[in-house]
């Protein structure tokens, strides 16, 4: 396997498939690097690099105690872009992995980034206040620390049916994308998924997004059930300077696993533009 040791010891996992001009996806909770296949698949064979790595205490990377927070996880993927010396990288983030993107970006700079794509991200800020009154209420929250800690197995299954989009009328239901889920659920570690919770939705990113200097694109299901898109791709569309706003009619916050066939053409589109 590659890993890449970062500066507090932390084994960090990933991929690195292909020659061209990098891609570096990051993965949304509480998945890891398997959760982009299609994509890397797609791109690798399109003459693009594709790398993904397993965000700490996820997949193969190192559990850990401390550092499962936005700052710890954008500086780790800051030492895999460095240690691989890449450069002109498209980043792109789905859900969890796009609030690691837009604080990469706001704390390293866009110098070894051409663009970055935000796929059913997380940014602004997930967590209701006064400030965000269409927020998800922190007792929703709660209640997904509640089934990591009581029963996460059953958790994860149960939470793949609206992360897919299953429990909507007339959805055809892949057993094996939800058995995938589960099983990427639970090779991460309960502390680093515990406290991921937190950090994807009570990370405010506002500020971040408004630095963001480089093309960006922006891609929400509007039936996305996890990371509802009024609160998140459309007010993200807005603070990003120049952001391409693309809304999918009805796709679910998996749409990267499901809607595969849709997202990789408009994406390498993007990339292409």
């Amino acid at each position: 396997m590659s890993t890449l040791k970062v500066k507090d010891g932390t084994e960090i996992y990933y991929k690195d498939w292909g020659t061209g001009q990098p891609i570096v996806f990051s993965h949304g909770w509480p998945l890891n690097a398997d959760a982009w296949d299609a994509q890397m698949l797609f791109f690798g064979n399109r003459g693009y690099r594709v790398i993904a790595h397993d965000r700490r205490s996820h997949g193969r990377s190192q559990q850990t105690w401390d550092g499962n927070e936005m700052n710890t996880y954008a500086d780790d993927l800051a030492e895999l872009l460095n240690a691989l010396d890449l450069k002109e990288a498209i980043l792109v983030g789905h859900s969890t992995g796009g609030g690691e993107v837009v604080r990469y970006l706001a704390r390293h700079g866009s110098k070894r980034v051409a663009k970055a794509v935000l796929i059913s991200a997380v940014p602004p800020i997930m967590v209701k206040s006064v400030n965000n009154p269409i927020g998800t209420p922190i007792e929703a929250l709660d209640a997904i620390r509640n089934g990591v800690v009581t029963d996460r197995s059953q958790y994860y299954k149960d939470l793949s049916s609206p992360f897919f989009g299953y429990n909507r009328a007339g959805a055809k239901t892949s057993e094996g994308v939800r058995n995938s889920f589960w099983l990427q659920g639970m090779e991460s570690g309960v502390k680093g998924s515990y406290d991921c919770i937190k950090a994807f939705s009570e990370t405010d990113f506002t500020e971040d997004l408004k630095t963001i200097d480089v093309p960006t694109l922006v891609m929400h299901g509007d039936d996305d059930q996890i990371v509802p898109f009024p609160d998140a791709g459309a007010l993200t569309a807005q603070l990003v300077k120049g952001a391409t706003l693309k809304v999918y009619p009805g796709f679910p916050h998996g749409m990267p696993i499901t809607h595969a066939d849709v997202i990789n053409p408009d994406l390498l589109s993007f990339l292409k533009s």
